[in-house]
């Protein structure tokens, strides 16, 4: 199966929808200016409800501090070159063990499991090697490339 559009790693919604208001915040991270669950939900298309519990699940593994008042919101707490998308989906999923298997190892057992650890370790070292910034910049770049015309 050649297929471009097969998909072995699954996205979740939790962790598509952490990353997209995680790039908002870290858009916003230099004017130090905290920004509300409203002005995120209207940047980016996540329902209010699951973007609350995202930013507090969030605010609790210490990515992001909660501001109240007038002036309130989410900023993030470290520097967005300083935050790996394997760091967020490692907090949003929780971490996830291999499944133990009761069955006696065999040869062809053994192949197999190598071969899904090499996939799974390739996946790690990809989103080990970006982190929120480099996001920005290539959101940024594509922004650029592909200019919106307004008439």
């Amino acid at each position: 199966m050649n297929s471009p559009n097969y998909a072995l790693l699954d996205l979740s919604s939790k962790v598509e929808y952490a990353l997209l208001a995680l790039l908002e915040l870290a858009s916003h991270h230099d004017k130090k200016v905290p920004l509300t669950m409203s002005e995120i939900v209207a940047k980016q298309p996540i329902p209010e409800r699951y973007l609350e519990q995202i930013l507090t699940s969030l605010r609790r593994a210490g990515v992001v501090k909660s501001q109240r008042g007038s002036r309130g919101g989410f900023l993030l707490v470290r520097e967005p070159w300083q935050i790996t998308l394997l760091e967020i989906v490692t907090l949003v999923e929780g971490d996830r063990k291999p499944k133990e298997s009761s069955e006696p190892p065999t040869l062809e057992k053994n192949l197999v499991q190598d071969i899904w650890l090499q996939a799974n370790n390739a996946a790690i070292e990809v989103l080990r090697s970006y982190t929120l910034q480099d996001m920005c910049q290539e959101r940024n770049q594509r922004t650029q490339q592909s200019p919106m015309y307004y008439i």
